[in-house]
């Protein structure tokens, strides 16, 4: 149902990703999500259906991210700059929030989580997963920095076939979903005020 909505709405979303300023662009895109999971018409179908799922919406416009969080799905930002740091993931696991019959925007205030941030210099890899990858047995993947490994020295198609084939090997319980896509930035990110360059 939630695929359906953002299908019916498709329109709308793309003259809002197309709007001068990124800023802007993220603001409306906020609103629109939130009045089309509070819409009359979608809260009396979730009412019908058999159980419920978790959501995360990221959109990459310029040098920024923004995302839209219901439930346990993931998002990780995957740069090496970011990696010195251990820092991978972007937004937080929720538990007890949900899409469908128990619904998170049937609450007298819905729960959700929201953010933007901004891209690195150079390649940044957007991964975005659902638990399943996460809580497999024996935990191969419960540590961000082993999935960046995975993407370290392999082609794209290989790294994420090592990734199923590692969590078909320790008896996945839950389904898997891994989108995953690389962004060069050309522009330079915010450094702070010691090491940035004079001119």
């Amino acid at each position: 149902r939630v695929l359906e909505l953002f299908e019916n709405e498709k329109g709308h979303i793309k003259h809002l990703l197309c709007m001068p300023t990124t800023q802007k662009t993220f603001k409306m895109l906020e609103a629109k999500v939130l009045s089309m999971f509070q819409s009359t018409e979608f809260l009396a179908i979730c009412r019908n259906v058999k159980g419920e799922t978790a959501c995360l919406i990221v959109v990459r416009k310029d040098k920024y991210i923004w995302w839209f969080s219901v439930g346990d799905c993931v998002l990780y930002l995957f740069h090496k700059e970011l990696s010195t740091l251990g820092q991978y993931q972007v937004n937080q696991r929720q538990f007890y929030e949900w899409i469908g019959r128990v619904n998170t925007f049937e609450q007298e205030v819905p729960c959700y989580s929201v953010g933007i941030k901004e891209l690195r210099q150079g390649e940044n890899r957007l991964f975005l997963t659902t638990d399943g990858l996460i809580e497999c047995p024996n935990e191969p993947y419960s540590n961000p920095e082993n999935i960046y490994n995975a993407f370290v020295n392999c082609k794209e198609e290989e790294s994420i076939q090592t990734l199923f084939q590692t969590i078909q090997e320790n008896d996945v319980r839950d389904s898997t979903t891994i989108i995953t896509w690389k962004v060069n930035i050309l522009k330079e990110a915010t450094m702070p005020s010691n090491q940035q360059t004079d001119y």
